[in-house]
């Protein structure tokens, strides 16, 4: 019985990984996903006001979601936002949770969309109007341009912010 229950213990810890080792895991997020990993510095404007944020992005949960976290350049910071994009390959369905500094009600409802080439697009139905989220990755820059539009209320779009991503220099 003693045997069996150290030989248990064994199987237990020779699968369990600890701080420092590498997992070794196949990344599960399409490759689109896994290029906004890294350090950037997102330029551009919101609602016509110039704008400067850095941006760190990278796998979260075991790879299912990328995490963008966006932090305003300014001290103090007048805004910070979380977006956790997740891919279900099953369906090609993006899902997108939008988390910043207004709260936990501008959290609600969730974002869904999809990845088609090089772009990650995604409608989050707020209450009052939609919002669509455009990434558009170039290639050949390495580089990312963000979109949001809001609704206008009469099946159109409105610029609302926008902004050119670009790698930090030296970093990953």
């Amino acid at each position: 019985m003693r045997l069996l229950a150290c030989l248990s213990l064994s199987f237990f810890f020779t699968g369990c990984v600890f701080p420092g080792q590498e997992v070794g895991m196949h990344d599960p997020r399409p490759s689109l996903l896994a290029a906004l990993d890294g350090r950037w510095t997102m330029r551009g404007d919101v609602m016509g006001k110039p704008v400067t944020y850095d941006l760190e992005a990278g796998p979260v949960l075991g790879g299912a979601f990328t995490e963008l976290h966006m932090k305003d350049v300014s001290d103090p910071p007048q805004y910070e936002a979380q977006v956790f994009l997740g891919f279900d390959r099953e369906s090609g369905t993006l899902i997108a949770h939008w988390l910043d500094r207004f709260g936990a009600l501008a959290s609600i409802p969730h974002g869904t969309g999809g990845i088609h080439g090089n772009r990650v697009r995604f409608i989050v139905p707020y209450e009052k109007t939609c919002f669509r989220d455009t990434l558009d990755y170039d290639e050949t820059k390495g580089s990312w341009r963000l979109v949001i539009e809001a609704g206008d209320g009469e099946g159109g779009w409105k610029h609302f912010a926008g902004y050119e991503i670009v790698r930090k220099e030296g970093r990953e």
